[in-house]
């Protein structure tokens, strides 16, 4: 298979983590007799400091033209106070939008290997925890209009307005349950149908297409009821279904609750197979270029890349259990060391997926 990679290092430690990432995905590739290209555009910090704008066009074009995007990470310190609207992290969003990503994934895992860093209790974590969180990543009060902030009787008012169509709920609804038929073939649709119109709406069509899968099992839960349950028992879930807003604020702590947010990676996905794939953490600028930072949920997220966009399952498993496999042998970046395991630098960790997938 020929295989095209637009690379978006970005900013911080984001060329570190993609190099690493870019190492192993050679690697499988190698190894499984693909062909692959991969080159680099610019996005965030870095393009405002060369261009002025977090996006330029030409980063645009190289993305339209790729078969999937790899991103580090935006932002940093040294752009927080220029105008809002050239923040670095307007590249991200643009791009999303650029490359019409409505879906986006996010795992939340507990390996076994790694539960002393998890908030949760140990008889909670058990042997892991595996969910995903498909957040609608377009529309909702994020992007719903009217918006703005006014001013009435001699005081502002701020207003947003949350909008879906049946359109967006029911392409983002298939994606929910197309993945959970290749995991354990749960859905759990989440909402606020009790209060809101938009989440009636969004209740009954995700029903609806519940019908079409019946090999899925489908349940709906309130979001309030939802946030608690990820931490009284995230073992009952698999996949979780919902709008933007909820999906930003569920994703997020999926994620605090496995403590050990280095690991996990993430995909957004559109219509096609097309997809932007990076890890959830941030540019960290404090440890950037001292080899301190963690690429495994960057290299996690290439193994997402070769199961969504290249429908290459084999190789995202290999990828998976090399990360494991490494962990399994007690090595560690800083972000998770602790007595008794080995300490390795970003590079040596990106060196040690690349053997351990060599060797699988």
């Amino acid at each position: 298979m020929d295989i095209k990679v637009c690379l978006l290092e970005g900013d911080g430690i984001g060329p570190e983590i993609v190099g690493q990432a870019n190492k192993v995905l050679f690697e499988v590739c190698k190894k499984y007799g693909h062909q692959i290209s991969a080159y680099k555009a610019l996005i965030g910090g870095v393009a405002i400091d060369e261009t002025g704008q977090p996006l330029p066009e030409e980063t645009i074009e190289m993305c339209q033209k790729a078969d999937a995007v790899l991103l580090g990470a935006v932002g940093g310190p040294k752009w927080d106070e220029i105008e809002h609207s050239l923040r670095p992290e307007k590249g991200l969003l643009a791009i999303r939008k650029e490359l019409n990503l409505f879906a986006n994934l996010r795992p939340a895992m507990i390996l076994p290997e790694l539960s002393d860093h998890s908030y949760l209790r140990s008889d909670i974590i058990g042997d892991g925890i595996d969910l995903l969180v498909v957040r609608e990543l377009t529309g909702g009060i994020y992007f719903g209009s009217p918006r703005g902030i006014d001013r009435e009787q001699g005081q502002r008012i701020g207003y947003n307005t949350m909008i879906y169509s049946e359109e967006e709920i029911g392409r983002i609804a298939k994606v929910a349950f197309e993945v959970a038929r290749k995991r354990k073939k749960k859905v759990c649709s989440v909402d606020k149908a009790n209060v809101l119109e938009v989440s009636r709406l969004w209740r009954e069509l995700v029903g609806d297409i519940a019908l079409d899968y019946p090999d899925v099992q489908f349940s709906s839960m309130y979001v309030d009821n939802a946030a608690m349950q990820l931490v009284r028992d995230p073992k009952q879930f698999d996949v979780i279904v919902t709008s933007n807003l909820f999906g930003d604020i569920l994703s997020d702590e999926a994620a605090t609750i496995t403590g050990s947010i280095g690991m996990l990676p993430s995909a957004s996905l559109g219509i096609d197979q097309k997809g932007l794939y990076e890890p959830i953490h941030g540019s960290a600028p404090d440890i950037a270029g001292q080899n301190k930072s963690n690429p495994l949920a960057t290299i996690l997220s290439v193994a997402l890349m070769l199961r969504y966009s290249f429908l290459l399952e084999t190789e995202a498993q290999v990828i998976e259990q090399a990360v494991r496999n490494v962990l399994v042998q007690g090595y560690r970046t800083p972000d998770l060391f602790q007595e008794g395991t080995v300490l390795a630098g970003c590079q040596e960790m990106g060196d040690l997926v690349v053997r351990a997938v060599r060797e699988k």
